[in-house]
């Protein structure tokens, strides 16, 4: 008798937290979405480009920009450069709401357990949560930036394809050294075509997003090829590499040439 009461007190007491979450919820988004950005202003992606001047046989003359970035479509990014960026920062990306809230619960955990510490908070941002941030928000930390970020997540979800968020995300992101995109940074970095990277250099470009600085390859090898390696590593358990094709990119050697 005594466990069926515990049990009937549990659930009551699950049931009032349960309603008082949802509660504070709503009252939450309420206060935070009163004045979100435009999502609209998305539909027309016209993001500063590099300048070149050519000499009359072609030759390149100079450069300028203020941000490094060569726009390309979504259908002309190669699968292997998409898969990489999956794997490496959001694998659930074509089949996810826009958020993962798995990955929340665990950040909120992960984050209640560093109270007090000096560490940052985590965040578990999708690549739509990305996009969100990147063009409507910015990046400061905090709990009412996190939650508008949801939200404009969720609305971006309901008006774009996937595929055009994955496209915004890949030629926005910064990916160190001035350069924005996955294009510029190939060129930049390796002096390649997207379609001539290989995985490792895909994977090495995909590691980036979220400390480009602090995985510099000029500046911490070490630490870059380790990052580079983890990517490879989630690549094959996503399989979107074989073992064999993961074996020889984590062999492959990484070397700038810009």
């Amino acid at each position: 008798m005594r466990f069926f009461r515990f049990l009937g007190f549990l659930f009551a007491t699950l049931t009032v937290l349960g309603a008082a979450g949802l509660v504070a919820g709503y009252f939450l988004v309420q206060r935070y979405s009163a004045d979100l950005p435009d999502i609209s202003q998305l539909e027309k992606y016209d993001p500063p480009v590099v300048t070149r001047v050519l000499a009359g046989d072609g030759r390149l003359l100079a450069e300028y920009a203020l941000e490094k970035r060569i726009f390309v479509p979504i259908g002309a990014i190669p699968k292997r450069v998409i898969n990489a960026f999956l794997a490496a920062e959001d694998k659930t990306f074509y089949t996810n709401p826009g958020i993962d809230l798995r990955g929340i619960a665990q950040a909120m955990l992960t984050n209640l357990t560093r109270l007090g510490s000096d560490k940052r908070p985590i965040g578990a941002s999708t690549i739509t949560q990305q996009v969100a941030k990147n063009f409507l928000l910015g990046n400061e930390v905090s709990l009412k930036r996190k939650v508008r970020e949801i939200i404009l997540a969720l609305r971006l979800e309901k008006a774009f394809s996937k595929d055009r968020i994955l496209e915004l995300y890949l030629n926005q992101i910064y990916l160190g050294g001035g350069n924005y995109g996955v294009t510029a940074a190939a060129l930049n970095y390796f002096n390649k075509s997207l379609d001539d990277l290989s995985v490792g250099e895909a994977a090495y470009l995909a590691s980036l997003p979220k400390a480009p600085n602090n995985y510099s390859l000029d500046k911490h090898p070490e630490a870059a090829l380790a990052r580079r390696n983890w990517v490879i590593g989630r690549m094959q358990e996503d399989r979107f590499i074989s073992p064999l094709e993961a074996e020889a990119a984590t062999g492959e050697a990484l070397t700038l040439i810009p």
